[in-house]
């Protein structure tokens, strides 16, 4: 994806995030057919697992121990009817390997059990799901589990990786991060201004506001409903909501403590950071350098992609070149 080049009819970053997402073929033929799984977790609640099998292989021979689990954590209000996961569960279907999206709390469509939702920086989370993963991926004699993380969901993952340094040798064998706000504050303030704020700003408001009000009604005085309501960006809304819920201090304070860059430097696993040089929510002043991040670290940084687009091929194009590319860097990191 280094040398990536957007198709001539899609010009600029906003274009090439807004088209994939809404038109673009995020798979050859037939939508992939999830298989959805309910977890508890620690603290007395469920996160549910959607799964997308090679079936043909199965019915082909290729049993578990042939087919490596890639673990994909969705972007902020994403899901596995995301444009991004299904281009990588029909990558996955082609290529032999097993996809698994394990949804943040708040965003599988059912409302969880507990006073809390999700957090750029919740690498607890990413922990005890990668650790389940390793036990099940182990049981199944699987060659590898791969994880690869998108936007929030990335920083997440990079979070976790730079948190556990090398002992996040013995859960996966490769990482990936795909347009994730790794300087979360740097990619914050970007959100908030100008087009971003018109339109990003108060799509994912439109949203995320139901939801915390739906969590305020289970757990009555939780946060300031006016306050939550009359939020105008996700500052706003993370210092009424997001940071007080999960032990920050403020918007400033989780930003700054949930960012991955700063532990780039302990990451002790073959790790990818991709991020398009024009993606809208990520200024390219903020993206990892060379000197910032540890030598496990291979950085990629295309001129164009948007957020999360990376479409190719004629009008309407398709999103297949991206997994592609990701998908088989994951890969070459399987024994």
């Amino acid at each position: 994806m280094t040398d990536y080049s957007a198709p001539s009819w899609l010009p600029g970053g906003h274009l090439q995030t807004i088209w994939p997402a809404l038109w673009s073929r995020r798979f050859e033929s037939t939508a992939p057919n999830w298989r959805r799984e309910r977890w508890d977790t620690p603290d007395g609640d469920f996160v549910d697992i959607d799964f997308c099998e090679a079936q043909a292989c199965v019915a082909s021979g290729i049993h578990h121990r042939q087919r490596p689990l890639l673990v994909l954590f969705h972007g902020l209000e994403g899901s596995s009817s995301s444009h991004y996961s299904q281009a990588f569960a029909d990558w996955g279907l082609k290529n032999s390997c097993d996809i698994a999206v394990p949804h943040f709390r708040g965003c599988s469509g059912t409302l969880n059990l507990m006073p809390r939702a999700y957090h750029s920086g919740d690498h607890e989370e990413v922990h005890h799901l990668l650790s389940r993963f390793k036990q099940r991926a182990d049981a199944q004699n699987r060659p590898g589990l791969l994880a690869a993380g998108v936007s929030l969901g990335g920083n997440a993952l990079m979070r976790w990786a730079g948190e556990h340094g090398q002992s996040a040798q013995q859960f996966v064998n490769a990482i990936a991060t795909i347009c994730s706000p790794l300087d979360l504050a740097a990619s914050g303030k970007a959100i908030g201004e100008g087009f971003n704020r018109q339109v990003y700003t108060r799509m994912f408001l439109r949203s995320m506001k139901p939801k915390a009000m739906a969590k305020l009604k289970q757990f009555p005085g939780l946060f300031d409903a006016n306050k939550l309501m009359a939020a105008k960006d996700l500052y706003e809304f993370d210092d009424v909501f997001t940071a007080p819920l999960h032990g920050f201090r403020d918007t400033d304070d989780y930003w700054l403590r949930a960012s991955a860059l700063p532990h780039m430097m302990q990451v002790a696993i073959p790790a990818l950071a991709l991020n398009a040089q024009n993606d809208p929510f990520i200024p390219p002043s903020s993206l990892p350098t060379l000197k910032k991040v540890s030598a496990y670290v291979e950085l990629w940084q295309p001129n164009g992609g948007g957020h999360v687009g990376f479409a190719s091929g004629t009008l309407p194009g398709h999103l297949k070149a991206m997994p592609q590319a990701v998908g088989q860097w994951l890969l070459k990191h399987i024994p």
